[in-house]
């Protein structure tokens, strides 16, 4: 058994590593810029919600065998892939192309050589990407732990200490984590409070926490309460980085947008932290989007090649094998990965990390209806791992919100 080993830097922070990214760096600071720290109670929400997703994701896949598109085969049909793989096409066209423009975007920050921002967003952000190809292709499983976790930390820490350096108040940051309200609620804060929620913790990427579990040979129901500590350390994790960029939003006047977010940024951040404190906040900020791009690089093929599998070899509910990461499926998308979504490069900071929200939306209500009926069977999953009733309330008010924000942000509602 290797659990040990995922206890210390395991899927769940893997998992939390990559859902940070640029969207929730961005979010955070403008919601705390624009509504201060009562709203910090959202981030705990989108913690939450996220928790008990992915929550019922390992409990299926440790109960049955089967990861969540073995389960979509095997109790809808084979056919049910080709409506998944054009949305994780789409899905990884934007989710590659925001992890590239994060990246560039921090590193225009940390090094202002070029004289137009967006330039050096493109260059930065084309070098970040192919760095990140080499790093997990040539690297293997055991190199991305390792920068994965020098990643982590420095994220870690260096915000986490920011937002203290920063700190309000106690009182206020107690009476904005447990007592709900909404500044402005007919207005923008609504909107940006729905957004905090929405955003935090990653979206499809929650799928691939199961192979990270096969690639540890977890794979005993047993080991359930232990992936329940591993995703809850993963998931405070987030919930703290979440907060601290919330509250160091909450200092400075947020002017600049899109390329020179962080710019700006990091300019406001000098006066209260001085020359060194700005480059710790950089510094941070850069390990949060790396490490997004690297665990996306490494964990979407996963989707693809086991998607390519189903609907190529007939469907096997014994074989509980991990992907193979050496074969063409895997590899090759991954190398489409790093390289396609360069054109998103070219378009707006904000728009591509819009796009890629609303396309990661629109798949959580499916996978809760999905997780609300498979695990709500003890015929599927057996008595023991069956739905709760806290947890299938919780499911159906996930449905209820991420189909509403759909709604919202395609059509307006």
């Amino acid at each position: 058994m290797k659990f040990k080993k995922l206890l210390a830097i395991g899927p769940g922070l893997l998992l939390a590593a990559t859902g940070v990214g640029g969207g929730d760096l961005a979010t955070g600071t403008f919601v705390g810029s624009m509504l201060g720290t009562a709203v910090l109670w959202a981030v705990l929400v989108g913690a939450l919600m996220k928790f008990v997703t992915t929550e019922g994701l390992a409990r299926w896949q440790l109960a049955t065998g089967n990861t969540f598109l073995e389960g979509l085969v095997d109790k809808i049909g084979p056919a049910i892939i080709w409506v998944f793989l054009p949305y994780l096409l789409l899905f990884s066209f934007f989710v590659g192309s925001a992890q590239m423009s994060a990246v560039g975007v921090a590193l225009v920050a940390l090094f202002p050589v070029f004289e137009d921002p967006d330039q050096g967003k493109i260059v930065f952000g084309m070098a970040a990407s192919l760095v990140g190809l080499a790093l997990v292709l040539r690297g293997g499983d055991s190199l991305f732990e390792k920068v994965m976790g020098v990643c982590i930390a420095i994220m870690f820490v260096t915000v986490v200490v920011t937002a203290v350096a920063l700190w309000p108040g106690t009182n206020q940051v107690i009476q904005g984590l447990f007592i709900p309200r909404i500044p402005d609620f007919s207005g923008i804060g609504l909107t940006w409070t729905v957004a905090l929620v929405g955003g935090v913790g990653g979206t499809l990427t929650i799928m691939c926490y199961g192979y990270w579990l096969r690639e540890e040979e977890v794979t005993d129901a047993a080991d359930l309460t232990t992936c329940r500590i591993d995703l809850g350390t993963g998931y405070l994790m987030t919930a703290v980085f979440g907060v601290a960029m919330v509250i160091v939003g909450s200092t400075v006047e947020i002017e600049g947008q899109g390329t020179t977010l962080l710019v700006s940024l990091a300019d406001r951040l000098e006066g209260p932290l001085g020359m060194w404190g700005r480059a710790l906040f950089l510094i941070g900020a850069f390990g949060a989007v790396f490490s997004s791009l690297l665990g996306v690089w490494q964990s979407i093929p996963y989707l693809f090649a086991d998607s390519w599998r189903l609907i190529t070899k007939p469907f096997d509910s014994d074989a509980k094998e991990p992907v193979d990461t050496k074969g063409l499926p895997y590899r090759g998308f991954m190398i489409a990965l790093g390289i396609i979504p360069m054109i998103g490069l070219f378009w707006g900071f904000q728009q591509v990390q819009k796009l890629y929200t609303v396309t990661g939306a629109l798949f959580f209500p499916f996978l809760a209806i999905g997780l609300l009926v498979w695990n709500g069977r003890s015929d599927w999953v057996g008595a023991q791992y069956k739905n709760r009733p806290i947890t299938s309330i919780a499911l159906i008010g996930i449905l209820i919100f991420f189909s509403w924000l759909a709604a919202r942000t395609v059509f307006g509602l």
